[in-house]
């Protein structure tokens, strides 16, 4: 996730990625704050500088897509799904020339998040477990759980984004991704290793015990 972190990037059992893909995740963002924050306080620059960090947070993402199909052969579905949705919205803030489109940005992702898990439940294929589910070994019950909690953050920061950008200005909003945003995601990681370590399952051991049970 550019922008939202790897919600089980604070367990580690056979997680591919590591600090890489971290970096691959949060780098667009981090640009993209730091690019306002320096542009802003240039003056040829100042008036456009919302335009022109928009216009390299979608070079950013991309970049970061290009990076994981050329380095790792693939394209993590959830880098993706936001590499769309940053170029869509990033697209309408530069074409309408309104930053509105690129604040509304994080909402829809939260939002789209939500409804994916929700609906991948009803119909029995639980996203989480799709997505994750090379890196843990977990009973159903538990990856029903974690897909229930994880939507109700998204929903939650979906809602606080809202907020933010309707009571605050632009720069806090901004700012607010690296200093609220994430540390919240990360506390809300940390909280749900616990249940996510409990019932992990080395699957070399349960590969074993069936190979026993066969024979």
């Amino acid at each position: 996730m550019t922008e939202e972190l790897t919600p089980l990037a604070t367990a580690k059992p056979k997680q591919a990625g590591g600090p890489n893909q971290l970096l691959i995740d949060l780098g667009p963002i981090v640009i993209f704050v730091i690019a306002f924050n320096v542009l802003q306080r240039i003056e040829a620059t100042k008036d456009n500088a919302v335009y022109i960090a928009t216009g390299i947070f979608i070079a950013a993402t991309l970049a970061a897509i290009g990076y994981c199909r050329v380095k790792l052969g693939r394209i993590p579905p959830v880098l993706l799904v936001t590499g769309v949705i940053v170029a869509a919205f990033g697209g309408l803030t530069l074409w309408l020339r309104n930053p509105a489109f690129i604040q509304i940005k994080p909402t829809f992702t939260y939002l789209f998040y939500v409804a994916a898990i929700l609906v991948s439940l009803v119909i029995r294929q639980n996203v989480w477990k799709l997505l994750f589910g090379h890196a843990f070994n977990l009973p159903d019950r538990i990856w029903t759980v974690l897909a229930l909690r994880w939507s109700a953050f998204f929903l939650f920061q979906a809602i606080l984004n809202e907020v933010i950008r309707n009571t605050q200005s632009f720069d806090f909003w901004l700012n607010s991704r690296p200093f609220i945003v994430f540390p919240l995601t990360l506390a809300f990681a940390a909280m749900n290793t616990p249940i996510v370590l409990k019932h992990h399952r080395e699957r070399d051991e349960n590969d074993a015990t069936s190979a026993q049970t066969a024979k």
